[in-house]
């Protein structure tokens, strides 16, 4: 018997869509990307907000050159989170998209991911692959954390859980530990049910471009868990990090 099932909320904050995870009693669970994100260091990250800003000055040096200073750096301060918000919503978009083509539905395709849908297209003809979840909601709760995993499918003899990354340089090594926290999940939710995680043999990383695709195997071994679990770690300490400051000492009255 399981205790009633944790849920993923689904909200809109600042104008955009956002969601959360909360147990039965309301609780709040974190996210993998969000422990993720919290937890481990990304130095890449300073590069490329500072390419992205510097881009941004160039390709719009013209229409920069007619404002005043005060809107020059408001444009150039939110330059990186513009490129950003567009990543992320392309790959918003093709993965509602990826869902319906592997569930063998009919989609209706805008211009600008044609290329990004022709390629997945391409991996579903070449690979045949068979679904056996799809954007599903998993939660471990003994340590505590839950996300939302692309598919658990059967491909060529093998049950693989699968994630589609958009990114233009490629797969980074934290997708590895996203599908382990995925993969060492207790339970998943399957209609207001929870249920038993399916094991799975193969971890792939699905790389799809507007010109093409790669299949990506990714370890996901107990190991790589064990790294997940330090990155969880991180991520709560770096939640305590103001409570260390204590309270202002005062002179003593003489």
């Amino acid at each position: 018997m399981f205790a009633p099932p944790a849920r993923r909320i689904d909200k809109m904050a600042f104008g955009k869509p956002t969601h959360y995870y909360e147990d039965a009693n309301g609780k709040r669970i974190p996210g993998v990307t969000t422990i993720l994100n919290e937890g481990l260091p990304k130095p890449a990250l300073i590069n490329w907000a500072a390419n992205a800003t510097a881009e941004a000055a160039v390709n719009r040096w013209d229409e920069l050159t007619d404002m005043g200073p005060a809107d020059r750096l408001k444009i150039l301060k939110a330059a990186r989170y513009e490129d950003r918000d567009a990543a992320a919503k392309r790959g918003t978009e093709v993965h509602a998209l990826a869902e319906k083509l592997m569930l063998g539905h009919e989609v209706k395709v805008p211009d600008e991911l044609r290329g990004h849908v022709e390629s997945y297209v391409k991996f579903l003809d070449e690979w045949n692959p068979e679904p056996v979840l799809t954007e599903v909601t998993v939660v471990n709760y003994t340590i505590g954390y839950a996300g939302t995993l692309d598919m658990v499918m059967d491909a060529r003899g093998r049950r693989v859980l699968a994630d589609i990354k958009t990114t233009r340089s490629g797969i980074y090594g934290e997708t590895a530990l996203q599908l382990a926290a995925y993969r060492y999940a207790e339970v998943y939710l399957l209609n207001g049910q929870e249920h038993d995680m399916v094991d799975v043999e193969e971890t792939w990383a699905i790389w799809v471009r507007g010109d093409g695709y790669a299949v990506i195997p990714l370890n996901t071994s107990l190991d790589v868990m064990l790294d997940f679990r330090r990155v969880a770690a991180t991520a709560r300490a770096a939640k305590r990090l103001s409570s260390y400051v204590l309270p202002e000492v005062e002179p003593a009255h003489v």
